[in-house]
């Protein structure tokens, strides 16, 4: 965020909008002569990492933060466009094998932190920033949800976190852990689930490709894989679609875990047939 400060720092929020950021994304974008002659420049993901910043402070000053008079901040978020990366590497979503060789190697926080999202396909950003606020407690069923307010969600509407009964444990192991996050280290919250800990636990795994982010398309593909319906597979991921409904009532809820079960280990072998780019 720092780096996008001297192009829109003194402008104010209602200002903001893709014609103001077309300057930092040419400068980001251009190449640069490093020493040694070598030509540095930034991918399209790179530069998404901070326009994504910049929307989510705008959405949040029109739909979060209020004057003193409760008018919002802005009366609505500009769009603001990502850009697109053609190069963009081909989802890998791992098998059950892969992930033994993954999570004994990496840290215990991120295994639980992992463990939950490959069963939730919550996204990692939503992990580490997953509160005890949003926690919904279903009594008529014996289960928890937690639901994910819209101004935190990547499709700007909240979304309801089916916990299956593995996601479920997990949550369990978590509490008392600390008073505001869930998945805590050191006394405080995780600002990415994507860092040394877990690039050299795939290095050690054999596994140098797989993301954080991958995890989400192997609960997606899990679900595929086990028959779960297109419409359900929408609601558990947190994918928009013109039916969702609002508000979930419990036995929509009851349903939703049934099928978030279904994601559990085979004794038929799974086959993932992976496509290369280039």
């Amino acid at each position: 965020m720092p780096k996008i400060l001297p192009y829109i720092g003194n402008k104010p929020l209602q200002s903001i909008h893709n014609g103001t950021l077309e300057k930092f994304i040419s400068d980001r974008m251009t190449p640069k002569i490093k020493s040694g002659g070598i030509v540095k420049i930034l991918s399209p993901d790179t530069v998404n990492k901070t326009l994504e910043v910049v929307r989510t402070v705008l959405i949040r000053s029109a739909r979060v933060w209020r004057n003193d008079d409760g008018t919002p901040w802005l009366a609505s978020a500009p769009l603001i466009e990502l850009l697109e990366n053609k190069n963009r590497r081909q989802p890998y979503p791992i098998t059950w094998e892969e992930q033994d060789y993954l999570f004994q190697e990496l840290p215990p926080h991120l295994e639980r932190m992992a463990s939950f999202a490959v069963n939730t396909g919550v996204r990692a950003e939503n992990v580490c920033n997953l509160k005890w606020d949003w926690e919904q407690r279903l009594l008529e069923i014996g289960r928890s949800v937690f639901v994910i307010p819209a101004s935190e969600f990547k499709s700007g509407r909240s979304h309801v976190v089916i916990l299956n009964d593995a996601a479920q444990a997990v949550i369990q192991s978590m509490r008392d852990k600390h008073d505001v996050y869930v998945f805590p280290f050191r006394g405080d919250r995780i600002w990415e689930m994507g860092n040394n800990g877990w690039k050299q636990a795939r290095e050690r795994a054999g596994l140098p490709k797989v993301r954080v982010y991958d995890l989400r398309h192997t609960f997606g593909m899990r679900l595929r894989y086990a028959g779960v319906s297109e419409e359900d597979r929408a609601l558990l991921l947190g994918h928009a679609t013109k039916s969702m409904p609002q508000h979930y009532a419990t036995a929509i809820v009851e349903r939703l875990v049934e099928q978030a079960n279904k994601v559990r280990r085979s004794e038929r072998p799974m086959t993932i047939l992976r496509v290369v780019n280039g």
